[in-house]
């Protein structure tokens, strides 16, 4: 497998497992999750280091991962509580977290160079260098450890489809019949924490807090049905990873911060010509409703 195609592939694959959860955060309103998740992660880093003296990969994707679960999950318990609204839940713990993480940095690690972006703030570039072998065949450990999210997500998805979609669109209903928000609420996050932690550390936080939140944006403003939303949040994912990749080529970029910037230029063009909900659609509608009242006022006033 080619350099460039076990990018664009792993890209694809990091697209197509936060596409997966994306747009259940848009509609829920907890976008900020992605990015909350990736300063929150600081501690359990940190942890890993002091307990076992090693900055490895796996260790440190365990570590960040408790600290993820124990962020969503912090962010959930005061969002039940219904004192604090979501934004303000997520402001109030992921600093928290990642002061907690500051501070043991300082203390206890000042000397070991003991950072996001040394641990777990990866480069899409490397992916291809960081191999597993299966006999004789290499795959790049990022395609192997995306895939199995993609997996979980597309199982965890498919199995809770209706009571997803039930708390995403009228909670008190679901409780009504024996849903409750809270738990699917919970296990949601904790799915976006492991699949934010695991691509942090293949493809950089950048670009996973990207395809989490901006490509199922976009497809918000383009589509009326959960279904149609999530396939147009992968569509535009994969997109944004091929000809993302196109661009930084051609024009010696960042990969990652190219593909983010063609998610973008995505979202901006759902926004200008989404049929419905874009704003030249609201102009032409505003336009249309000025003439009718003109009309009107001239056959009222003629009337006279």
């Amino acid at each position: 497998m080619s350099d460039d195609l076990t990018i664009i592939l792993t890209a694809g694959l990091v697209a197509t497992a936060a596409g997966l959860l994306g747009p259940f955060l848009v509609l829920r309103r907890v976008a900020l999750m992605s990015d909350a998740v990736s300063h929150a992660v600081l501690p359990g880093i940190v942890a890993v280091y002091l307990l076992f003296e090693t900055r490895a990969p796996l260790p440190v994707i365990v570590g960040a991962a408790v600290f993820a679960v124990v962020c969503v999950i912090g962010i959930d318990l005061l969002r039940s509580t219904r004192l604090v609204a979501s934004d303000a839940a997520i402001a109030l713990v992921f600093p928290a977290l990642f002061a907690l993480g500051v501070l043991g940095v300082t203390e206890f690690a000042s000397g070991a160079h003991l950072d996001l972006d040394a641990t777990i703030y990866g480069e899409i570039a490397f992916a291809p260098f960081d191999v597993w072998a299966f006999g004789s065949v290499e795959v790049a450990r990022s395609i192997v450890l995306l895939g199995a999210v993609v997996l979980a997500n597309a199982t965890l998805v498919a199995l809770l489809w209706k009571e997803l979609k039930a708390t995403t669109f009228d909670p008190e209903f679901s409780r009504t019949i024996g849903i409750s928000p809270t738990l699917l609420s919970r296990l949601l996050l904790i799915a976006v924490a492991v699949t934010a932690v695991t691509a942090f550390e293949s493809v950089g936080a950048i670009l996973v807090v990207t395809m989490l939140i901006v490509p199922a944006a976009a497809a918000y403003l383009l589509c009326d049905r959960l279904l149609a939303m999530i396939a147009v949040t992968l569509g535009i994912g994969w997109l944004s990873a091929v000809l993302g990749h196109t661009v930084a080529l051609r024009a010696d970029a960042s990969i990652a911060g190219s593909m983010g910037l063609v998610a973008a230029c995505c979202f901006v063009l759902a926004l200008v010509l989404s049929p419905k909900y874009g704003l030249l659609a609201r102009a032409l509608q505003r336009r249309r409703r000025r003439r009718e009242v003109r009309a009107a006022l001239a056959e009222a006033h003629a009337a006279r």
